[in-house]
């Protein structure tokens, strides 16, 4: 007779059961992304801290905030800037109570990596490398030796679950820092890129559909293909260095849908969809320096590789009402 497993072979068959549970639930809501969720899930599950890098627009908060929705983990989010200084981050005392109270722990107003600690949350940080050098210092400590020393305060012990997670574009460099060694020494390191055409196709249709239910339905499949396909080419330009996310592909249908109402046409009339792509990606992409050229020309250019040239031109310059076609008039 075989005998049973022991208590800990028991534990861990549990364990890897309830994390593949885990992996099918996030699966349902995030489009692709499977290896990514299993690296996060581990790193979680394993007790360390995450850095996730890539560029904007790729998925980084939804992954990591339906991972900790679906573990049931707090989470506390920072938004990663110049002005996140220690006090912003780790807390306050009151300064109306502390003239009539002093420096009492009541009198203490935790800041989102105070309340991390306590509360034994993941504590998300978007944009690291635009965090100020002596905000990072703090929580290289706390990564380290997982408590906090507050002045009058005293210690914050780390309750258990704390992690910090967070992500930052390693592409865009205008207002941002270098990560120390410090930093990747004590995180674990996960890289995303862009989706697949075909990941990028389904989250398109998926975002335009939830946001303007029916609305969307009569778009030609093959223009939405289009627009995926000239975002991507965005990424590609050598006039460009750096690219629009799905999120510009997300814009440009929702705009192209409200513009054709107003034009009495269809989204993919041509002078709507170039106007679309113009006011939809060319605040997103960034020009390489030392190119004469504006974004505008470029996306231009790129829209009339996708869809056509004749077809802007074959409505004589102008959409429904007189309005322009190529998005930017001369005066």
């Amino acid at each position: 007779m075989k005998s049973p497993p022991k208590t800990n072979e028991l534990m861990v068959q549990s364990s890897a059961t309830d994390l593949r549970d885990l992996l099918d639930r996030l699966r349902a809501g995030v489009v692709g992304r499977v290896r990514e969720l299993e690296l996060v899930i581990a790193a979680i599950d394993a007790n360390r801290h995450i850095l996730i890098e890539g560029p904007p627009g790729t998925g980084k908060s939804t992954l990591l905030r339906g991972v900790a929705r679906e573990m049931d983990i707090g989470f506390e989010f920072v938004e990663g800037n110049a002005e996140l200084t220690p006090a912003r981050l780790i807390g306050h005392f009151d300064p109306a109570r502390v003239l009539s109270e002093g420096y009492d722990p009541d009198v203490f107003v935790a800041g989102p990596l105070a309340q991390a600690l306590n509360d034994g949350s993941l504590l998300y940080i978007e944009e690291l490398n635009r965090v100020p050098e002596e905000t990072l210092n703090v929580l290289i400590t706390v990564m380290s030796e997982r408590e906090l020393n507050v002045p009058r305060l005293g210690r914050i012990e780390a309750a258990p679950g704390f992690r910090l997670v967070s992500a930052m574009n390693p592409f865009d460099a205008v207002g941002t820092a270098r990560i120390s060694g410090a930093v990747y020494d004590r995180v674990c390191r996960i890289a995303v890129g862009y989706q697949s055409v075909a990941d990028e196709t389904m989250i398109l249709r998926r975002e335009t559909s939830q946001a303007s239910p029916g609305a969307l339905n009569d778009v030609d499949a093959s223009w939405r293909d289009g627009v995926v396909e000239l975002v991507r080419l965005t990424r590609n330009h050598p006039d460009l260095r750096i690219g629009s996310s799905i999120r510009g592909a997300i814009d440009m249908v929702m705009v192209a849908n409200s513009l054709a109402q107003l034009r009495d046409a269809t989204p993919y009339t041509p002078s709507v969809s170039l106007d679309s792509a113009l006011v939809a990606l060319s605040g997103r992409v960034r020009l390489r320096e030392g190119t004469s050229r504006t974004s505008e020309d470029v996306i231009r250019e790129l829209w009339e590789s996708v869809f056509g040239r004749s077809q802007a031109e074959g409505e004589d310059g102008e959409g429904k009402d007189g309005a322009p076609t190529r998005g930017m008039t001369s005066s």
